[in-house]
């Protein structure tokens, strides 16, 4: 197999991508490209019913129409409390047009009822690398931790204000990008995909 010399990253999402770029900053012989070289590939439709579908819709659509290998993720917050949503629909847990926020705060007021040691949580990202003529790659990352009361911190996105990090009593929020990216679900997924880049 050809060495992989330039790579797209299939998400639309700009907070993702800086966290993917820093996460694969190692890899001083790959050229990352964002999906913004390419403004007339939408996106498709997360229509999997899990986290390694919709990875794979996403990297196998982007390499097909950019020619490229190309990167993608799935990322979901699974809440033992509520046996195990949002999942796959974490990005719209609020709705289609949710806003972070508004995802945050539905998750909050459904554990409203619910003691602080109940709140337990992880978060799972599955990373697809994926080749122009269908090959397909994957890779899990996991973190563990719980829900906070409330919002706290003002780095990441997403969920990352109210996850608390396990044996931490810190969010994802108030950790930096270098300690986020040295244990995060999603730097654990893209560690562990770099082999096959190799």
């Amino acid at each position: 197999m050809k060495k992989i010399k330039e790579i797209v990253l299939a998400t639309g999402n700009q907070h993702k991508v800086a966290e993917i770029m820093k996460i694969m900053a190692d890899l001083k012989s790959v050229k990352f490209i964002s999906l913004k070289e390419f403004p007339k590939i939408i996106i498709p439709e997360e229509t999997g019913q899990t986290l390694r579908e919709n990875a794979l819709i996403k990297a196998m659509h982007v390499a097909r129409e950019t020619k490229q290998w190309t990167l993608a993720d799935d990322t979901g917050l699974e809440v033992d409390a509520l046996n195990g949503k949002p999942g796959v629909y974490s990005a719209r847990y609020a709705g289609e047009t949710a806003t972070y926020e508004d995802n945050n705060k539905k998750l909050l007021k459904e554990l409203s009822e619910i003691s602080q040691k109940k709140r337990t949580a992880k978060f799972k990202t599955i990373s697809c690398l994926c080749s122009p003529d269908g090959l397909a790659f994957f890779e899990e990352g996991i973190l563990e931790g719980e829900i906070s009361l409330s919002p706290k911190g003002d780095n990441g996105f997403g969920y990352d204000p109210i996850f608390i990090v396990k044996d931490s009593n810190k969010t994802l929020a108030e950790l930096t990008d270098t300690e986020k990216n040295a244990l995060s679900h999603r730097a654990r997924a893209f560690q562990n995909i770099k082999k096959y880049i190799n």
